[in-house]
């Protein structure tokens, strides 16, 4: 009486960490998330380990946990993990007001974005 399995919407070589709410803009997650794009996850690690960036030791946490699913979910070799993909959504926005001269209002946005990462076991070629 359980509920029909979903298909796995990843390949068998793949894993996959998604972080929700994270307190920084789409913009600013982004220029991150492109510096990890494509590379062994050690390099990309010891990139984000040394980046001068606030928000990459949230990336750098998000990319663990992906390494983590990797190895313990579907069994994948870390050592010949790549970043396959690495990308920003919008989340929510909270809004803010602040006064300004002659009665007027300014209004603030606090942005929120959410990160995936999706990491790909790749055999070495010979």
């Amino acid at each position: 009486m359980s509920k029909k399995s979903r298909k796995r919407s990843l390949a068998d070589n793949e894993a996959k960490a998604v972080t929700r709410l994270l307190r920084t803009s789409p913009s600013k997650l982004n220029l991150v998330a492109r510096s990890i794009r494509g590379k062994k996850v050690e390099a990309a690690l010891a990139d984000l380990q040394f980046s001068r960036k606030r928000i990459a030791v949230d990336v750098k946490k998000t990319l663990e946990s992906a390494i983590a699913n990797a190895e313990n979910n579907h069994d994948l070799d870390i050592n010949e993990l790549i970043v396959a993909e690495a990308y920003v959504g919008k989340n929510l926005v909270m809004k803010r007001w602040k006064p300004r001269a002659r009665g007027r209002v300014g209004s603030i946005k606090k942005f929120f974005s959410q990160l995936t990462i999706v990491v790909r076991e790749v055999e070495e070629a010979a």
